[in-house]
C-alpha cells in the first residue's frame, strides 16, 4: 500500500522495464524507476484536474511533459484540440477537461501533458498535474459496473486515505464516431505536411 512519490531522488531499477518521466519544478526531466510486485499489485498514476483527481494504468502512460504549443486539426471531433510533434511524431491532443465535463480554460504553462498508448495509437491529455505513482490491490479497486452499470471511460475507483480517485480507461476514451473522424482528419493532416 506504499505511495512512491514522484521525486527526483526515486532512482530504485525496474522489474517491469517501464521509465515514467516526470517534470521537477525547473521543467528538467527525471526519469524515474519504480520497482514493483507485478503479481500483487495494480500501478497507477495519478494526475489532478482541478480539485478533482484521476488515474491511468503506468503500462500505457509513456511519459510527463510540460505543456507545450498545439496545433489546430481540421475537421477532428471536438474532444480533439490538435496536434503536437513528438520527436518526429505527430500526436493528438485529446480534451480531458470537455470529456469530464469539468470547466474548460486556457492550457497554462504549468499544465502537462502525459503521453499516453491506447491499443491503436499514441496520444496527449491535457492535465493540470501529474501528482504520483501508487501501487494498490486489485482487491482494492471497486469496479466502476459495481457503482453504476455502463460507466463509460472509468475502469474502477481507488480510495486513499484523503479521498477518491477515478481510473480512467483510456481505451474507451473516444467513441467509435470520434476514433473515425481522428483517424480521417490526422490522414489529411499527414497528406498535408508531405
Amino acid at each position: 500500500m506504499a505511495v512512491k512519490q514522484c521525486t527526483g531522488t526515486d532512482r530504485r531499477s525496474v522489474e517491469t522495464g517501464l521509465l515514467l518521466g516526470l517534470l521537477n519544478d525547473r521543467g528538467l526531466e527525471l526519469i524515474h524507476r519504480i520497482t514493483i510486485d507485478m503479481s500483487e499489485s495494480v500501478r497507477l498514476v495519478v494526475f489532478r484536474m482541478d480539485a478533482r483527481r484521476y488515474a491511468l494504468p503506468l503500462a500505457v502512460v509513456e511519459r510527463v511533459v510540460w505543456a507545450a504549443e498545439i496545433t489546430l486539426l481540421p475537421k477532428a471531433p471536438s474532444i480533439v484540440l490538435g496536434v503536437i510533434d513528438v520527436g518526429g511524431s505527430v500526436l493528438p491532443v485529446f480534451n480531458v477537461r470537455r470529456r469530464f465535463g469539468l470547466p474548460e480554460r486556457e492550457i497554462r504553462p504549468t499544465d502537462q501533458f502525459m503521453i499516453a498508448q491506447t491499443t491503436q495509437r499514441s496520444v496527449v491529455l491535457v492535465v493540470d498535474e501529474a501528482q504520483a505513482v501508487i501501487e494498490r490491490s486489485p482487491h482494492e479497486i471497486t469496479r466502476a459496473a459495481q457503482i453504476v452499470p455502463g460507466l463509460e471511460q472509468i475502469e474502477g475507483v481507488i480510495k486513499l486515505d484523503d479521498g477518491l480517485v477515478l481510473i480512467h480507461d483510456l481505451g474507451r476514451f473516444l467513441s467509435l464516431d470520434e476514433v473515425r473522424t481522428l483517424d480521417e482528419a490526422m490522414r489529411q493532416e499527414v497528406a498535408h505536411a508531405a
